[in-house]
């Protein structure tokens, strides 16, 4: 039997002009990892990981939580206020409701969201 070629959904956003209150804000980013696994139907699987290192410039948070369907990670630029939010599943979820919520919950100004299935 043929498998199906298609393996899961790569959604990656982009968020400027971030709320820097919320973009260095471990509880924040714990509520966001819930309401969005919530909203887009996913399992959380172990406790959410969040983690700031760096050096200069490149010193912020990360965070990465782990979903039955494999991962959601973040990374929080402080300088810039701007968010990188990288959601991949091998089950479906709609990238736009996820975008929206993302863009509404740091509060960015603008968005850039790239979608690719994955095979």
């Amino acid at each position: 039997m043929k498998k199906d070629p298609w393996w899961g959904r790569s959604a990656s956003l982009d968020l400027h002009d971030c709320d820097p209150k919320l973009i260095k804000s471990p509880p924040a980013m714990r509520k966001f990892i819930r309401e969005l696994c919530t909203l887009i139907k996913m399992k959380r699987h172990g406790p959410t990981q969040i983690q700031r290192f760096g050096h200069g410039n490149l010193r912020g948070y990360s965070l990465m939580q782990f979903i039955e369907t494999s991962t959601i990670v973040a990374h929080f630029d402080e300088i810039d206020n701007r968010a990188f939010i990288d959601i991949f599943s091998c089950k479906t979820f709609n990238p736009q409701t996820a975008a929206k919520f993302c863009q509404t919950f740091f509060k960015a100004k603008s968005m850039t969201t790239y979608v690719e299935e994955r095979q």
